[in-house]
């Protein structure tokens, strides 16, 4: 593997990677614009037609809808959605009284590594416990605890995370008292949100770390191993377990992506200020701007960790083709 070979491999990915955000935002601009007039969802009740009329003008709304999208294309192509007009603001609207915009993607990026925070510590966690916990049913397969390992991962795999959020809450918050509700800033604040997200990745690395180690323990380089005396634990956890990286590397950036989308829900049960909140935010208050920007951070994390977990395969594993 050249580092040519990188290159072209990353510029590829980067030009689908593009391909695809575009879509995927395009998709999110027809859904703003045919929920509801963005202006009269900023003002509600309040405000005259002047000051309709004034706010559409001030929005763009009042151009052509293709001359909307063009706008909309560019704004994305230099990261710039355009502006709130309703988050952070307090006083209700009054008749000459429209306030002051904000930009909104830098409203979002300053709830990223918020985000980023919460989502490493809940991977991180993920792996340290679920690839143990595989390797260990693998080599100990059809014993009692195999069978106890496959029924914990179901559960975690089945289980809403909402709900386990407020079990977690209500046990170790407010029954034991030993960790804060909610709030950031701590290690203190990210175990119960960690916690919450990790169950279903716990489950579901798990259970792909157990299959993929089952079949390459009953591949013959593993039984020659076995018969020069090398513990099959030994085997398992430094021969096998590169050898069966790939999917296990595949189900963690799987993983990952759906912690992404997870935080949505959790930021908000537990008030982390990242930018799954401030989605959930947005869409409360109808601010079509940001509501553009924080899913276009999100979407853009997705397709970075799937061009990571594209070029992981290539370390891991030689023989596979960048090409």
């Amino acid at each position: 593997m050249t580092s040519n070979m990188v290159v072209q491999f990353i510029a590829r990915r980067t030009v689908a990677s593009i391909i695809l955000l575009v879509v995927v935002m395009s998709a999110v601009f027809v859904a703003d614009r045919n929920i509801g007039d963005p202006a009269r969802m900023v003002l509600g009740d309040t405000g005259t037609e002047e000051d309709l009329l004034e706010l559409r003008l001030r929005m763009g709304l009042e151009d052509p809808w293709l001359v909307q999208y063009g706008r909309f294309l560019a704004g994305m192509a230099t990261f710039n959605f355009g502006e709130t007009f309703r988050y952070g603001i307090s006083k209700p609207f009054a008749h000459g009284g429209l306030p002051e915009s904000r930009e909104t993607l830098p409203i979002a990026l300053d709830r990223l590594p918020a985000t980023f925070v919460l989502t490493s510590v809940t991977i991180a966690l993920s792996v340290l416990i679920a690839l143990p916990l595989g390797i260990w049913a693998a080599v100990r397969p059809r014993t009692l605890g195999d069978r106890l390992v496959n029924v914990l991962s179901l559960a975690g795999v089945s289980i809403v995370e909402y709900w386990f959020a407020l079990i977690l809450i209500l046990l170790f918050a407010v029954r034991l008292d030993w960790l804060p509700t909610s709030g950031y800033g701590t290690a203190a604040h990210v175990i119960l949100p960690a916690l919450a997200l990790s169950l279903r990745p716990i489950g579901r690395i798990t259970q792909i770390v157990r299959s993929a180690m089952l079949d390459e323990i009953a591949k013959p380089y593993v039984t020659a191993a076995r018969g020069r005396g090398i513990p099959l634990s030994r085997i398992a956890a430094i021969h096998a377990l590169k050898n069966a990286s790939i999917p296990i590397v595949t189900t963690i950036g799987d993983e990952t992506i759906n912690v992404i989308t997870g935080v949505i829900i959790i930021e908000t049960v537990f008030g982390w200020p990242g930018i799954g909140a401030l989605t959930v935010d947005a869409l409360k208050i109808r601010d079509v701007p940001l509501i553009e920007a924080t899913i276009f951070l999100l979407v853009l994390m997705v397709l970075c960790i799937n061009l990571i977990v594209d070029l992981l395969y290539a370390v891991l594993n030689p023989r596979v083709k960048l090409g």
